[in-house]
């Protein structure tokens, strides 16, 4: 790659912190080299109250795109002049366009759990579901799951901080879907949980609970909950299968692991800023 760096070398990169542990970087260099893109995708460790900074670096730099991780999500989202309908409605981004020097905001982990469902032959328009936590990734499931018209969103979170943060969210998607069935309950309220998941066609866990390999932790204890017709998905990719998958699994339910949404969600980014689909390592 690098006897192909010129002058007229675009740099696209990774803003966030940490990021020496991320794969973005080998994901879309291979890309650009599979697809004659004369470009570069780099990792930049960028702590949350420099995030002003980084992307005056965007602007001067002029550089056509790239990706947002934690902690500065949230942050990036104020420096955009623009921003996605669905990135208004999460309040934080994940990726980022340089159009001209404009700079517009998307959201794209909601995207990619989608088209992990799709995968797996599934459609979230008409479909009740349930999802566990209120964190980012959780949040950009429900607003997704919004758009694509699903019949009813029940949220399910502890009341801590993060229960107030998925107040707010309901109250942005009844903004834009006010027809739709949104609603946050607290997941210590079990006998309600447990009716909710009875009537629900997907369950989502969107929270951090069975990350790690070798964990054992579920945020779904009580088996009993599962029934045969549910479908369960985890937004976790690490490990592959979590413990509530399987424990879904052995329960007879349909099991949709998280790493097809981690590359769901590359393959949207990569679109966004290079208007090119993503090449997909054989």
């Amino acid at each position: 790659m690098l006897e192909s760096i010129s002058g007229k070398t675009q740099l696209y990169g990774l803003i966030g912190s940490p990021v020496g542990h991320s794969g973005s970087p080998a994901m879309y260099n291979y890309g650009f080299e599979q697809l004659g893109i004369n470009a570069v995708y780099l990792a930049f460790d960028v702590q949350i109250d420099d995030v002003e900074k980084a992307f005056q670096s965007v602007r001067t730099f002029n550089m056509p795109g790239g990706n947002v991780t934690m902690p500065c999500k949230g942050a990036a989202a104020k420096y955009m002049d623009e921003l996605s309908p669905a990135a208004q409605m999460v309040g934080a981004i994940n990726t980022f366009q340089n159009k001209e020097g404009k700079l517009i905001g998307h959201i794209t982990d909601g995207i990619g759990f989608i088209d992990n469902l799709k995968n797996h032959g599934i459609r979230a328009k008409g479909k009740k579901f349930v999802v566990l936590g209120t964190g980012g990734a959780a949040t950009a499931i429900q607003v997704q799951l919004a758009i694509e018209e699903a019949a009813s969103i029940d949220i399910f979170n502890i009341k801590d901080d993060f229960f107030t943060k998925g107040e707010e969210t309901v109250t942005r998607i009844k903004k834009f879907y006010p027809g739709l069935a949104v609603e946050i309950h607290d997941l210590t309220d079990d006998k309600l949980l447990k009716q909710k998941i009875a009537e629900a066609d997907v369950l989502v866990n969107g929270t951090t609970v069975g990350m790690g390999v070798g964990s054992t932790r579920t945020p779904i204890s009580d088996t009993s909950m599962f029934h045969e017709q549910l479908i369960v998905a985890d937004a976790i990719y690490n490990p592959p299968e979590t413990q509530l998958i399987k424990d879904a699994a052995q329960k007879g339910c349909t099991t949709v692991t998280g790493e097809g949404m981690l590359l769901g969600q590359g393959k949207a980014s990569f679109k966004i800023f290079t208007e090119q689909e993503l090449p997909v390592r054989p």
